[in-house]
């Protein structure tokens, strides 16, 4: 009933000097982009665009460089070497605003490769895991060029796409990209978790970013009630919650009756989960991170992480010092609109210490490091040693709230350097 073709002929589209956008997480398409890297030697100067890239990204190694740069605007392991180095660069954005540069065409785009569940019986396909920015991508890019992968999920929103809109179509059966966070939450990561836990009451609505803490605070809800969702990601730690009716999203405000997420990233488990379920709403990132849609929900929670926090409360959350390690993402959009939000609160969770034994809290931000929560922003900050509340509070009460949190064994020198700094 349909055309599909090889891959190979599907991103012969792609010419030199072209813009690229790439789907990202679970929805990486690497079946094109390694055909893209047999024919690179016929291409030059094409610019990779995208967030969050999963798997091989064959085309951002050093070898491909003549061939293709990556300019990403979300940092994920498979590019960083590359955004790091002359290979690439990265874009600071907040995600609610990247769909503006593809549709005001600031970063117009001449081809979009993404990953698509299979046509309905209307024709109807849907961009799966992640809509997120790619809506906004299939929406204006010229050419449209998509793997119909049938282990996708059919998902709910605004990620419907009509096989009408999508120049070329390749079947290609393979298993999504997963990653199981549950399985690797830490001792500590799990007292940040109940810590964090003990501030969210009851009818709250629930933001949870990237990473192992999120998953450590859901393993802490159980026993809460009337819970809400609207959050820029999802990962396996819902279902549990949402199948004992501990989210049900009946209290929020705002889309009430609906999780309501711009993308998933998690095991074949929440991929099924997922797969034509009503409850979920996977909506365009520009919709969901809009601080003003945000603080629509009553008792917004927003729980992020960090790499470090310096003394008066800024927040990096991007760099370690120069090397761009992620990305401003969401963390500033929901910062934002929980703090607005009737009684909301919004956290920066981490644990007092990284896996190499560094303090996360220090005297001053590492040379370079990017400030994505302000301290302006700054609300609460929880680690496995408690909770700080640092809003209203000057710049020496900060200090000592965040020395409080701090691992016993850098109190000492936490309060040296405020000592030398504050001179009290």
């Amino acid at each position: 009933m349909y055309n599909y073709i090889s891959a190979e002929e599907a991103v012969y589209t792609v010419k030199s000097g072209n813009r690229v956008f790439f789907h990202g997480s679970a929805c990486t398409p690497n079946h094109l982009i390694d055909e893209l890297a047999k024919q690179s030697h016929r291409l030059k100067n094409v610019e990779m665009v995208s967030i969050t890239q999963q798997g091989n990204v064959e085309i951002a190694k050093p070898e491909y460089k003549k061939s293709f740069f990556v300019n990403s605007l979300f940092v994920s392991t498979p590019v960083r070497n590359a955004v790091n180095s002359d290979n690439g660069d990265y874009v600071p954005i907040f995600l609610s605003e990247i769909p503006i540069l593809f549709r005001k065409n600031i970063l117009p785009l001449d081809v979009a490769l993404i990953t698509v569940s299979p046509p309905d019986k209307h024709g109807f396909c849907t961009l799966g895991t992640s809509v997120d920015v790619a809506r906004a991508a299939v929406d204006t890019a010229k050419l449209v060029v998509a793997i119909v992968n049938p282990l996708m999920p059919r998902t709910h929103g605004d990620g419907m796409i009509h096989v009408s809109k999508i120049h070329k179509m390749v079947w290609h059966e393979e298993e999504l990209l997963t990653v199981d966070y549950g399985s690797k939450v830490e001792d500590e990561e799990m007292l940040v978790g109940k810590n964090v836990a003990e501030l969210i009451e009851d009818r709250s609505t629930l933001q949870m970013g990237i990473g192992t803490i999120p998953d450590a605070v859901l393993k802490c809800l159980g026993s809460h009630k009337d819970l809400g969702v609207h959050t820029e990601m999802l990962s396996d730690g819902v279902i549990d919650l949402i199948q004992n009716d501990v989210i049900n999203n009946k209290y929020k405000g705002y889309n009430d009756n609906k999780t309501i997420t711009s993308f998933c990233f998690g095991t074949r488990k929440l991929y099924d989960y997922v797969d034509d379920n009503t409850v979920f709403a996977f909506k365009d990132v520009s919709d969901v991170n809009f601080p003003i849609n945000i603080m629509r929900n009553k008792k917004m929670v927003a729980i992020n992480s960090a790499i470090e926090i310096d003394l008066t409360g800024q927040v990096c959350a991007d760099s370690i010092g120069t090397m761009q390690y992620s990305g401003i993402g969401g963390q500033m959009d929901f910062m934002r609109g929980a703090a607005l939000s009737e009684d909301g609160k919004p956290i920066i969770a981490i644990t007092s210490r990284t896996k190499k034994g560094v303090s996360r809290i220090v005297p001053f931000l590492k040379q370079g490091a990017g400030v994505v929560t302000t301290r302006g922003h700054i609300h609460w900050v929880v680690t496995e040693y408690g909770t700080a509340y640092l809003y209203g509070k000057n710049l020496r009460q900060r200090a000592q709230e965040l020395i409080s949190i701090a691992h016993p064994e850098d109190r000492e020198m936490l309060q040296r350097a405020a000592y030398e700094r504050f001179k009290h």
